[in-house]
């Protein structure tokens, strides 16, 4: 019998957060992301906050996407259903393969926490080349929810059946490189 132990692998994510009023004080959200990866054991590839503004959610993601240190994605922030949200628009063109079920069990576990107002939610997630994108709505405990029961065991590779950091290095051997690599 196999009796082999897997140990978790440490994973580079990046953190953004979109919002037109929080700063870097007051940033709860990205914070609580932060420390939870942390806590996990992953590295914080980057973090950033900007304002809710679709060619700047874009090209942030679209450089980490081409930077081989970040293997995940995090973004808080800017995806309701106002003029201003603006996060899902601009990052799912990044996307070459999208992952639905993500933003469907983020909804369907929040609605035993917000009831139907989880409507109003369009998070999401996608493969963009070799890196995995996930958006969260920019409540902290939206962020919390998402990042504890779906994302951190995802990140776990011990986490049975399956997640996504066993799965990365098949992820990036199906794209090629970056043209910028």
């Amino acid at each position: 019998m196999n009796t082999k132990v897997q140990e978790q692998v440490s994973v580079g994510v990046a953190v953004l957060t979109v919002s037109d009023t929080r700063t870097a004080e007051t940033d709860t959200s990205g914070d609580l992301i932060v420390e939870r990866l942390t806590k996990a054991g992953h590295r914080l590839a980057d973090r950033k906050l900007c304002k809710d503004d679709y060619e700047t959610i874009r090209s942030i993601i679209a450089g980490w996407i081409a930077d081989p240190k970040v293997e995940f994605v995090i973004v808080t922030g800017g995806t309701g259903v106002t003029q201003r949200d603006v996060t899902p628009d601009a990052v799912r063109s990044l996307y070459t393969k999208p992952i639905p079920g993500f933003g469907e069990l983020f909804r369907w576990m929040s609605f035993s926490e917000i009831g139907t107002s989880t409507i109003q939610s369009r998070a999401d997630a996608g493969v963009c080349g070799d890196t995995i994108v996930f958006l969260l709505p920019g409540s902290t405990g939206a962020c919390r929810l998402g990042v504890e029961k779906i994302i951190l065991p995802q990140l776990d590779i011990t986490h049975k059946p399956c997640n996504l950091t066993e799965l990365l290095p098949r992820v990036k051997q199906e794209h090629p490189p970056h043209a910028d690599d």
